[in-house]
């Protein structure tokens, strides 16, 4: 009855194969939240990212045989995915700031104004020097530390051998302290 309730995502795909709209609904619902995630972080933009996400599953439900289990999981696939629509999307484009509605929530529990607006800046600086990455960099930083995926997988998704994430994951670390040291927000000193 377990398996019933919580196939595995093979399971699912191969439902899917079999023409069962009732698999998909079961991925995306649990997929999308990430896939998405993923897309406005290496694009910036809301719009575009919803765009990616769509794509990204109109192309599962509409050619299932694409994805192979035998090259590896079915988030690394949908990830390569729209990391792919997000890629040609943004080929044009230099990048751009985040949509008002894509601001990162501070999460503070300190409600002074002072702690909750540095808070705002701290993350909202994170954001802008995340997206002033380039993009190699960035994809490997935001698979890797944000999305926590092994080294492995996010060289799946990328489709590059566990030796270039791994160098690009290092400058990407390296350029984002470098970014975020030049625009660290003011530190206010008291003094007795």
């Amino acid at each position: 009855m377990s398996v019933l309730a919580h196939p595995t995502d093979a399971e699912l795909h191969n439902r899917l194969m079999a023409g069962d709209e009732a698999a998909f609904t079961q991925v995306y619902r649990r997929h999308k939240d990430v896939v998405y995630r993923f897309a406005l972080m290496l694009c910036g933009a809301s719009g575009l990212a919803a765009d990616a996400t769509q794509e990204t599953f109109l192309l599962l439900i509409r050619e299932p045989a694409r994805f192979d289990p035998a090259r590896g999981a079915l988030s690394a696939f949908l990830l390569g995915v729209v990391r792919n629509l997000v890629r040609r999307g943004r080929d044009d484009l230099a990048v751009a700031a985040p949509d008002e509605d894509d601001s990162v929530p501070d999460g503070s529990h300190d409600p002074t104004p002072l702690a909750t607006l540095l808070a705002g800046e701290t993350l909202n600086s994170l954001h802008q020097a995340i997206l002033s990455l380039p993009f190699a960099y960035r994809e490997a930083l935001v698979l890797c530390d944000l999305q926590e995926l092994p080294y492995l997988d996010a060289a799946n998704v990328i489709g590059c051998p566990i030796g270039t994430v791994r160098s690009r994951l290092n400058r990407a670390r390296a350029k984002l302290a470098e970014l975020l040291a030049e625009h660290a927000p003011l530190r206010l000193e008291t003094t007795l």
